[in-house]
C-alpha cells in the first residue's frame, strides 16, 4: 500500500505567496479566507480559498506550489477555480437525441416536408411560365408573317421594291373613252396636214 504524501513545512508555510499570486489576476474582493492545504505529492500541495464571484457559489481558488529536494524556496504551478462541497455544478450533459422530445421530433420532420414541398411547388411554377412563354411566341409567329405580306416579296436588282401594275383594260371601261381617242388622233392627223393645203394654194397663184 503506498504512503500518503505528508504536507512540506515549506510549501505549507506559502499562504501569502499563494494570495499574492492570485491577486495578480483576480480583484481582492474575490477572495475570501484561506480554507486549508492539502497534499498532492512529495513536495507539492495546493492551497485553497474562498472564491466570492457571482454564479460560482461553494466554488474555492487554489493555488498549488512546489519545490525541488532540499531547496528552500517555494514555486507557483498553477492557479485556478474548484469546486468545493455543496458547489453549484452544471448538470450532466445528455446528447440531442436523448434529451429530445417526440413532439419536437415530429415537428422538425413536419418543417422539412413542408419546406419541401414548398421547394417542389416553386420548380413546377417555373417550369409552367417557361411552357406558357414558348407557346405564346410560337402563336405570335404566323400572326406577324401575316402582317408583312411584302416582306416575302423578292426585292428588285437595285434593292427597292419592286410594285406589279396590271396594265390590262379594265372589262367593265366604257367604249365611250376608246372612241374618244380616236376622234382625238383624228383631229391631230387633221392639224398636220392643214398647213400643207395652204401651201399648195400660195404656189398655184
Amino acid at each position: 500500500m503506498a504512503r500518503a504524501p505528508k504536507i512540506d513545512a515549506v510549501l505549507g508555510a506559502g499562504v501569502d505567496l499563494a494570495r499574492s499570486t492570485l491577486l495578480a489576476t483576480v480583484e481582492a474582493d474575490q477572495i475570501g479566507e484561506h480554507l486549508g492545504v492539502s497534499a498532492d505529492d512529495d513536495r507539492v500541495l495546493t492551497h485553497r480559498f474562498e472564491a466570492k464571484l457571482p454564479g460560482y457559489a461553494g466554488w474555492n481558488w487554489y493555488v498549488t506550489l512546489a519545490r525541488v529536494p532540499r531547496g528552500k524556496e517555494a514555486t507557483v504551478c498553477e492557479t485556478g477555480l474548484l469546486p468545493g462541497d455543496g458547489a453549484l455544478l452544471a448538470p450532466e450533459w445528455v446528447p440531442w437525441a436523448d434529451r429530445v422530445r417526440p413532439e419536437e421530433l415530429e415537428a422538425q420532420k413536419a418543417a422539412e416536408a413542408a419546406a419541401a414541398d414548398d421547394a417542389a411547388g416553386e420548380k413546377q411554377s417555373q417550369d409552367h411560365s417557361q411552357d406558357t412563354s414558348q407557346d405564346t411566341h410560337d402563336d405570335d409567329a404566323p400572326a406577324a408573317a401575316q402582317a408583312n405580306p411584302a416582306s416575302d416579296a423578292e426585292p428588285a436588282a437595285d434593292g427597292t421594291d419592286v410594285e406589279t401594275v396590271d396594265t390590262a383594260a379594265s372589262p367593265d371601261e366604257p367604249d365611250e373613252v376608246l372612241e374618244d381617242d380616236e376622234e382625238l388622233v383624228d383631229a391631230e392627223q387633221a392639224a398636220e396636214s392643214a398647213p400643207r393645203r395652204s401651201r399648195s394654194r400660195r404656189r398655184r397663184r
